[in-house]
């Protein structure tokens, strides 16, 4: 519903009303909300970090079953690519290791590259839903 429609339809209200209301009180009634001014508002601490895990990554790298090699350089071009464009969130899909001897080898490998990078913030292991062990979640530092 767009702010005309929302007038219309409380202008209409209050024709036929004895008494007029505020716009405050229509709104809240109807659950209609401003979106400004609750982006104006300053959020509970960690809000901005439980929206960011909660949220889909900005991109994905799919880097299993490469070699240590070949995954640490794409890796560097993602991050770096990342950075440049303003990512917050990322999903690194390494693999759980089955084809490794039961050793992620590649899962080693991003947690190392992670700990490296400057710009590479918090990590974690996906929801199941998302790849679970085989994949990483990355929070870009801002």
């Amino acid at each position: 519903m767009n702010f005309g429609e929302i007038l219309n339809k409380w202008e209409r209200t209050q024709s036929g009303a004895s008494g007029k209301s505020d716009m405050e009180t229509y709104l809240k009634k109807n659950d209609i909300y401003d979106k400004d001014s609750a982006a104006n508002k300053p959020s509970a601490p960690g809000e901005k970090r439980r929206r960011l895990l909660s949220s889909r990554p900005d991109d994905i790298l799919d880097i299993h079953g490469l070699t240590i090699e070949a995954a640490w350089s794409s890796l560097n071009d993602f991050f770096t690519k990342a950075k440049n464009t303003d990512c917050k969130k990322l999903r690194i899909i390494h693999g759980k290791g089955n084809h490794s001897d039961g050793k992620s080898i590649l899962r080693d490998l991003v947690l190392k590259f992670t700990e490296q990078c400057p710009f590479a913030g918090e990590t974690g292991p996906e929801k199941s839903a998302n790849g679970g062990t085989g994949a990483t979640w990355v929070l870009l530092k801002q």
